[in-house]
């Protein structure tokens, strides 16, 4: 579980670079923006390797059921996966509909995919990984309102950038529904 929890540490503690605005300009100050850059990306990737090395491992050898969610939660995460999906394939730069309904495509995607999950899952590594995505883009989403910065703009009509976000937000629902045993460990149907 430490392998985990290091893994979320260094992960999300590079993605809240951007939060701490001097911080960062000092860095960048200091490093160059293509050192920070490269810094930044090796952080984020180390952090990223050792979550998923550390979910793997704490699943093998560490599971500890904290609770037992309810059969009818499971249904509750298939259907909110679909908007954390269509969500995520919102974050074009193309102006549209749903990104400026959602302002902050990214954000919402990962607080519904955080939430989704946590609903179906009663274990403590899972509570501990999900929940700290979740708390960190509240928080996220909290810095970026106080920085000022907006977000997609609202449009007033339905735009090909909605219809984008739609199907290829759908078509990976679907495929992940199918690669999830093989990508993750666990089935999401049956």
């Amino acid at each position: 579980m430490a392998i985990l929890i290091l893994g979320i540490l260094l992960f999300l503690g590079a993605h809240s670079m951007p939060m701490a605005r001097q911080t960062r300009a000092g860095l960048i100050e200091r490093l160059g923006d293509k050192p920070y850059r490269g810094l930044y990306s090796l952080i984020s990737l180390t952090g990223f390797v050792l979550i998923v090395y550390g979910f793997h491992t704490y699943r093998q050898e560490g599971w500890i059921q904290v609770w037992n969610p309810p059969v009818w939660t499971r249904h509750i995460t298939i259907t909110l996966m679909w908007f954390a999906f269509v969500a995520f394939a919102a974050m074009s730069p193309k102006p549209s509909r749903i990104k400026g309904w959602l302002r902050h495509p990214m954000l919402v995607g990962i607080k519904i995919w955080a939430l989704a999950h946590l609903l179906a899952n009663g274990d403590l590594g899972g509570m501990i990984l999900f929940g700290s995505f979740l708390a960190w883009a509240v928080f996220d989403r909290i810095s970026v309102r106080k920085r000022g910065l907006v977000g997609g703009e609202r449009q007033s009509s339905f735009m090909r950038a909605d219809a984008v976000a739609l199907v290829a937000g759908t078509v990976v629902y679907l495929a992940m529904m199918f690669l999830h045993p093989w990508l993750i460990g666990v089935a999401v149907i049956g």
